[in-house]
């Protein structure tokens, strides 16, 4: 009856086991570190920069406990923050000579000291927040004003290209204030115009304007339109930051968007606040250009002649290259950028996707352009550099644009991520900043850590009390339900914060209630003049109905506020959903395994430790 078959205490003792494997590596703390990654869209960290950053470090004679290549860069685990500090400006001045133009960024970060078995598990400790590490809050305010400019112009633009290819013939069209103006000679072109705007522009509100010697159409932005731009920038601005951010190697960065026209970041362990400033402050474009491929005019750039409406840059390799200044498209006209391989030829290389208007600027300048090559340019800080600068091979129509030639498939991927991420659609100033210390984070830690332990240990000294040795099953049910959860919010790489430390402290209290349930109903069942086996298994299948229906009441709305809350509230609410579905497994498969190994194989059971039953108008207990 109260036997378990030996699969089901395999079940336990794994699932005990991984618990406790992916718990440990939270344990163990973190170590200092220093991060090398590159600061430059064309400059890529490999091996080579793992081992520049060694020897480096070798021939300074400082020791290091670790140092790897990952995604985000080079990092090198150190001793001591001293250390740490040293290694940092040694690696500043080998890796960025010439501090005006960086090229690697050099930041200091935090590394798990798990030993290198547990991490080749996947066993990795969760993340913390903010709130319990320490690190940086920046409040970012995004330019609208600026974005609407910016959309504006490029508006004005569009129309100019639109009325060309109409043959509507107008005298001029610029943008005044917020809205795009155009002059026209006659009311009547005005009037062939308008319709063709409409057709063509349907997010434009036109207005006629002026007299008959100076008749006029008056572009402006609609409502919706206006509001399309505000969640375009947002989300744009959202997107480049996370890319920007992986470049200091922040764990479970927050980016979030706060009011119409505000972005939160939170950099929880980024001990280098001015290098975070730099990175997040950045501004970005995207240009394509054509190449100045006029006989001797690299040769003339290269001995300090430059021809005039050319500019000389480095292409990735090293090469020079000559490069027009007349900009023949803008990141702005990119949709999209996927890396892809030739259908002629196979080799790798970007298939990228243009708007309407992007599509007929390209599709014209192509035509005139074949067997030339085209350079597509990254500038930052002012500063330029060539991405790639294929060969045009065809009119290339329709907005879909390859590149290909001299690409590996990693070059592709990479080519195409950064065309994807683009640049901040709309200027962005940090109007509030905040720093907390490592030292406040690890006091919130210790003062969480201290009410979980010590409410663990008054629900422990109760529970077993007062239920004897089913207390003390129900607490060892209940460190087996902390062991669990906190080995999940690791295995998910869930980020903990102080809601979360107080949402394991109500998950505690929610799981013991489930054993005082079945407890309370296995002495019902004793009261009732039950055998003490018949009680064991009327009490825990009575008591499981009444369990699921509390645990999923409450995980409702532990579900609703996962969806509807935001920032503390979800951080609390992903801890109190696992912590629910964790207590179902420790309170109910964990203490049965533990009362059946106890007293399932006793035939001739006359009672049961689980503390006074008092039955009405009986002078001794039916069980001690």
């Amino acid at each position: 009856m109260n036997r378990y078959p030996l699969w089901k205490y395999i079940v336990v003792v794994v699932a005990l086991l991984i618990g406790f494997t992916y718990t440990l590596p939270n344990f163990f703390g973190e170590s200092p570190a220093v991060q090398v990654s590159s600061a430059k869209a064309t400059l890529k960290v490999d091996t080579g920069t793992l081992d520049r950053v060694e020897s480096t470090l070798k021939a300074a004679n400082v020791a290091t406990s670790g140092l790897f290549l990952d995604n985000t860069g080079v990092k090198v685990r150190l001793e001591d923050t001293d250390t740490q500090l040293k290694a940092r400006d040694l690696l500043e001045k080998q890796f960025n000579p010439d501090p005006a133009d960086p090229q690697y960024v050099v930041a200091l970060n935090l590394l798990s000291s798990s030993p290198r078995w547990l991490t080749s598990l996947g066993a990795l400790p969760m993340y913390l927040g903010l709130d319990l590490r320490g690190g940086v809050h920046f409040l970012l305010q995004v330019d609208m004003k600026g974005a609407m400019t910016k959309r504006l112009d490029s508006i004005a633009a569009d129309l100019r290209g639109l009325l060309r290819d109409k043959n509507v013939r107008h005298g001029g069209v610029g943008r005044e204030g917020e809205r795009v103006v155009v002059r026209f000679r006659d009311a009547e072109t005005r009037t062939r115009a308008r319709s063709v705007i409409e057709d063509s522009q349907p997010g434009l509100a036109l207005a006629d304007q002026g007299d008959a010697s100076d008749p006029r159409l008056v572009a402006t932005l609609k409502p919706a339109t206006l509001n399309e731009i505000q969640t375009s920038a947002i989300k744009q601005n959202m997107g480049t930051l996370n890319n920007r951010i992986n470049e200091l190697g922040v764990a479970e960065p927050v980016i979030a968007q706060q009011g119409a026209d505000r972005i939160v970041v939170q950099l929880p362990g980024v001990q280098d606040t001015a290098k975070a400033k730099d990175i997040l402050g950045r501004t970005a474009t995207l240009e394509i250009r054509m190449v100045d491929e006029t006989a001797g005019a690299l040769e003339a750039a290269l001995s300090g002649q430059i021809p005039f409406g050319s500019e000389l840059y480095v292409e990735r390799g090293g090469q020079p290259l000559l490069v027009r200044k007349q900009v023949v498209l803008t990141g702005d006209r990119l949709t999209d950028a996927q890396a892809g391989f030739d259908n002629q030829t196979q080799e790798p290389a970007v298939h990228l996707t243009l708007d309407a208007t992007g599509a007929r600027i390209f599709r014209d300048i192509t035509r005139e352009s074949v067997g030339k090559r085209m350079a597509i340019l990254l500038f930052e800080k002012g500063k330029g550099e060539v991405v790639t600068a294929p060969v045009i091979r065809s009119e290339i129509g329709g907005g879909r644009v390859q590149i290909s030639g001299r690409m590996s498939t990693v070059e592709a991927n990479d080519t195409a991520l950064l065309l994807r991420a683009g640049s901040l659609a709309a200027p962005m100033e940090i109007i509030e900043e905040r720093t907390i210390g490592p030292s406040l984070g690890a006091d919130n830690i210790s003062k969480g850590f201290h009410s979980t332990l010590w409410g663990f240990a008054g629900i422990a000294v109760f529970m077993s009390i007062y239920y004897v040795l089913f207390g003390f099953i129900s607490v060892v049910a209940l460190a087996s339900n902390l062991l669990f959860l906190v080995a999940l919010l690791s295995l998910l790489q869930a980020t903990l914060t102080l809601p979360g430390i107080a949402a394991i402290a109500l998950a505690l209290g929610m799981a013991i209630d489930s054993n005082v349930l079945i407890n309370e109903r296995i002495r019902e069942e004793l009261r009732a003049g039950s055998a003490p086996q018949a009680a064991i298994h009327a009490g825990y299948d009575r008591a499981f109905d009444t369990i699921i229906d509390s645990n999923v009441t409450t995980l409702i709305v532990g579900l609703m506020l996962l969806v509807f809350g935001s920032g503390p509230v979800r951080g609390f609410a992903v801890v109190h959903c696992l912590g629910i579905l964790t207590s179902l497994f420790s309170a109910v498969i964990v203490s049965r395994a533990l009362v059946n190994l106890i007293y399932g194989r006793r035939r001739k059971l006359e009672s049961l430790a689980i503390g006074q039953i008092w039955k009405p108008g009986a002078s001794v207990p039916a069980s001690k």
